[in-house]
């Protein structure tokens, strides 16, 4: 059973992470995955009219921050230790959708996969494997 809720996580980055707070949507929550949403803009672009490298790697590693945060609960201090992107193909201008899963979850270590698609198509446009650092049972 996820330890956040939607609105728990919206709560969550609104006080302790404003930054991200509004960086995507969640649209689904659950205890080994979550969905979001990123919606088109067009600073996202990079030239010849694709969405940027940057902008998809952004994406997947919120995605992975939000999913360990639904599953250790409110720890602000859980951070990104790696992150490896393949592109797979170019991602022409529409909002992004982000289905991040849990592969492993350590006391110290959390491994998520994410998967960016675009909005209505199935074939992904990146794969990234995102590992983040947890803070010891004392600091959360």
């Amino acid at each position: 059973m996820p330890r956040m809720t939607i609105e728990d996580l919206d709560h969550f980055l609104r006080d302790h992470f404003p930054q991200a707070h509004g960086f995507g949507v969640v649209e689904e929550v659950a205890d080994d995955q979550i969905r979001m949403r990123l919606p088109f803009s067009p600073r996202s672009l990079r030239p010849g009219g694709t969405i940027s490298g940057p902008t998809l790697m952004a994406l997947a590693d919120t995605a992975a921050y939000f999913l360990v945060l639904v599953n250790v609960g409110p720890v602000a201090l859980a951070v990104t230790t790696s992150l490896n992107m393949t592109f797979l193909r170019r991602p022409a201008p529409a909002d992004l959708i982000a289905v991040a899963r849990k592969l492993k979850l350590g006391r110290r270590l959390a491994v998520a996969e994410v998967y960016i698609s675009r909005d209505g198509e199935p074939d992904p446009v990146a794969h990234a494997v995102v590992t983040y650092a947890l803070p010891p049972d004392g600091a959360r």
